[in-house]
């Protein structure tokens, strides 16, 4: 049973409306999806890896175009059209690490003889007492090297320039996973702090679960671009009979496994390819043999 996260008569923090999306050349990843959340929500996005978890965020971000102006609204602007809201600190985004492609060697960690407090520091506009209270909660070094850090105190210090400014909706992507089990906590709670006092809105993709029972309002789960399930996790008749979140999650993928696997393999059929030199087999082979 599918469910919205808004509740009748109360407006939205996230609203999409018959998205439709596709990288150029694929197949589609959304068709026709719908989601609402409610502003204040701290809200689980969960799903297997290839869902569209990342992919949503990014369009929520603003980072991809969808539609009309209307399909997809954040604080009731258009994500991608009204562009003030990441220039304003409205809308914030928490993906990707900091990194750069090389060659053939792919994504390396983006590294600078730079120090902890030129970064954070750098960063103009900013309240001093929010900036000291981040600083303290990641137990950020400012005298860190930026090279000779690592990819848990970089990532802290990624965390803290993308919160320094008060947002009214933030989208996290694994943003933890390199964060030890103190750093995640605290920053959790911090998150937990800022959606009762300042009513902040958070999207939260994550594939780690402990102590996420009791942190999280809401849960959207996502299947190949499909929404599957969008509900109040307090209202989740699983979690009653379950030990823990992490056991419903892995029970939801298993089965979207199983399911996978039972699909038949369609083989698409084979292309008599001719030759350019001619219809002897003999000619073929010699000049394939050739030309390898």
């Amino acid at each position: 049973m599918l469910t919205e996260l808004k509740m009748e008569g109360e407006s939205s923090s996230i609203e999409v409306n018959g998205m439709q999306f596709s990288y150029d050349f694929q197949s589609p990843i959304f068709f026709d999806f719908n989601l609402n959340i409610s502003p204040g929500s701290r809200c689980l996005l969960v799903g297997a890896n290839g869902s569209g978890k990342t992919t949503l965020l990014r369009i929520l971000a603003g980072k991809h175009m969808v539609g009309g102006k209307d399909v997809v609204r954040v604080l009731n602007f258009s994500a991608f059209h009204d562009t003030h809201l990441v220039c304003s600190g409205d809308l914030a985004y928490l993906g990707e690490s900091w990194s750069k492609n090389v060659g053939a060697v792919g994504d390396i960690p983006l590294q600078g003889d730079f120090s902890a407090e030129h970064m954070i520091f750098g960063v103009e506009g900013v309240d001093p007492v929010r900036r000291e209270k981040l600083i303290e909660l990641l137990d950020i070094d400012l005298q860190w090297r930026m090279h000779k850090v690592s990819d848990g105190q970089r990532r802290r210090v990624q965390i803290c320039m993308g919160l320094l400014h008060p947002y009214k909706v933030l989208l996290l992507d694994e943003v933890t996973v390199d964060l030890d089990v103190v750093a995640r906590m605290d920053l959790l709670d911090f998150f937990k702090e800022e959606c009762e006092k300042r009513g902040a809105t958070i999207v939260y993709a994550t594939h780690i679960f402990d102590g996420l029972e009791t942190w999280a309002t809401d849960l959207v789960y996502i299947q190949d671009g499909t929404l599957k399930r969008c509900e109040k996790l307090s209202e989740l008749p699983e979690l009653k009979s379950s030990p823990n979140l992490l056991s419903v999650v892995e029970n939801w993928l298993r089965t979207e496994t199983m399911i996978e696997k039972k699909k038949p393999v369609v083989t698409p059929p084979k292309v008599q390819k001719s030759s350019p030199f001619g219809s002897s087999p003999f000619q073929s082979s010699r000049h394939m043999a050739y030309f390898r």
